[in-house]
């Protein structure tokens, strides 16, 4: 039995289907280009009117008669107007082709350059978040990021700004050299010549990585809005700590976080240390706390080792008992501090004896700022005279009941120099400067959570109070009023806040100021 031959169809059906096909494109994309305008103020019309919606059922039910009065009122006065039907048709035409107008669509995932860099940081993690016995490793040569890499941001290069990884359980994350391996090479695979921190979640098994701005450094010299017994040391991030301060930034005002450091008989840190570089900025920060200090009356000596003339400007002024300069003034107004200490120690305790409040002259704040201790231990083992470190003991230790808070200044090649006593009872440290993180660490007493800066100015650092977290710091700028290279604006801006010379006592000369006995 013959087969019956299939129908077939004709050979030139598929280019003309592909031709309708064409035109019926081209025709819907010129209908869509002509009614664009009319397809805009529709949606317009519709996101007003839920928005209409919304108020109406929001508003409370007392609410709503008065609010339908005051409506049919504007409606009236609107059709009483000349041209009002029309200015009002015209308006609501704008508005809803504003409120409909497509907005482009944010970007929430990374380019192809950022998915790149994603990929190369992703397995350069692998040998260090995967172990063999793992039976679903989150970390493989050759798996996907997605599902460890989050909460993700970019800068305009194209780097990771903003980046949150979830690792195994089983990574020692209470290691601090395996943490200082991770963050080196996120460090290194991000991009160097920023700033990073990095918050480790141990309990959730997170990393977040941060790249932080820097920090201003336009803040001068000035009076901060603070309390007796309250010093801004510097300002920081925002997120760092809970108090702000209104400060002068060149033309505008704005508020800053600042690093508070509190003294006085119920301060926790009652003294403070400050470790530097050379030209860190370590004078800078003992200017500022001797202005502050003379803001809120207190008594201030100043003692440095090398006697170069960084406190010249504060010789004579009204509340600085002394400066000086030279090993043997130096080690003299040290042995005066400690029987000033003892004296006040006495007073004290006469008056609770008697059951009288201490008097003014034992609550008034002395404050005695000692740069470079470790110098002026060599002179005096020279001399034969008891050291700077053994004079100090009586304040540091018995001070913070009879208002005595001590700033010990040294730096980072000498510090090791410091005695147990002075590290002890210095529980406030600053380190100006960069530094390895090891001997950060060595002097805050845990290290920073954050990667060296790219560029350090003078002033920039770290800081910690007490048991506090280390948080970055950068000290307002108070450089030295006498010195030639100091710019104009912060040269005024220091000598407006140092007190007058009283006109019945000479200007004493630097290095030679005389301490009351």
């Amino acid at each position: 039995m013959a087969r019956r031959p299939l129908p077939r169809f004709p050979r030139g059906g598929g280019a003309s289907l592909a031709r309708g096909r064409e035109m019926a494109r081209t025709a819907a994309e010129g209908a869509t280009d002509v009614l664009h305008p009319l397809i805009t103020v529709s949606r317009g019309l519709r996101k007003l009117a839920a928005a209409g919606r919304a108020t109406w059922a929001a508003t409370p039910r007392e609410r709503r008669g008065p609010t339908l009065l005051l409506g049919a009122a504007c409606v009236l006065g609107v059709v009483l107007m000349p041209y009002g039907p029309l200015l009002a048709l015209v308006s609501l035409m704008g508005a809803a082709a504003w409120k409909g107008r497509e907005r482009p669509a944010a970007r929430t995932g990374p380019d192809e350059a950022g998915a790149k860099r994603l990929r190369a940081l992703y397995e350069a993690l692998v040998p260090h978040f995967s172990a063999p016995g793992d039976p679903s490793p989150l970390f493989t040569h050759g798996g996907e990021w997605n599902g460890v890499f989050g909460d993700l941001a970019f800068d305009a290069d194209g780097r990771p700004a903003r980046l949150r990884v979830s690792y195994p359980a089983y990574f020692p994350d209470g290691d601090p050299v395996a943490r200082a391996r991770i963050e080196r090479l996120l460090h290194t695979k991000s991009g160097r010549g920023r700033e990073y921190r990095f918050d480790w979640d141990e309990e959730g098994n997170q990393l977040l990585m941060t790249v932080l701005p820097a920090l201003p450094a336009s803040v001068a010299a000035q009076r901060f809005v603070t309390v007796p017994g309250e010093t801004v040391l510097g300002f920081t991030d925002a997120d760092a700590v809970q108090r702000t301060v209104p400060v002068r930034d060149g033309e505008a005002t704005r508020d800053a976080p600042a690093v508070v450091w509190r003294t006085g008989p119920r301060s926790t840190e009652p003294h403070l240390l400050v470790v530097g570089q050379p030209g860190g900025g370590v004078s800078t920060l003992l200017r500022s706390v001797a202005l502050q200090a003379l803001q809120h009356d207190g008594e201030v000596v100043v003692l440095e080792g090398f006697g170069t003339g960084e406190y010249a400007c504060l010789v004579g002024r009204r509340g600085v008992l002394g400066v000086e300069g030279g090993p043997a003034g130096a080690l003299n107004a040290l042995e005066w501090v400690a029987h000033e200490t003892k004296r006040r120690l006495a007073a004290a305790h006469q008056a609770r004896r008697a059951g009288e409040p201490a008097p003014a002259e034992v609550r008034r704040p002395l404050w005695v700022l000692l740069d470079r201790p470790t110098v002026l231990a060599d002179l005096a083992a020279a001399a034969d005279r008891t050291g700077p470190q053994e004079l100090l003991q009586v304040p540091l230790r018995h001070g913070r009941a009879v208002s005595v808070t001590v700033v010990v200044a040294e730096q980072f090649d000498t510090v090791d120099a410091l005695g147990d006593t002075v590290r002890a009872h210095t529980r406030a440290r600053v380190t100006l400067g960069s530094a390895p993180v090891d001997q950060l660490a060595a002097v805050l007493g845990a290290p920073p959570h954050t990667t060296p800066p790219p560029e350090v100015p003078p002033g920039r650092g770290y800081a910690r109070l007490g048991a506090g977290p280390v948080v970055r710091v950068q000290v307002p700028a108070t450089p030295d009023p006498y010195d030639e290279a100091t710019p104009e604006a912060h040269r005024r801006a220091v000598l407006d806040l140092l007190p007058e010379r009283p006109a019945h006592e000479d200007p004493l000369p630097a290095g030679g100021a005389a301490v009351p006995g």
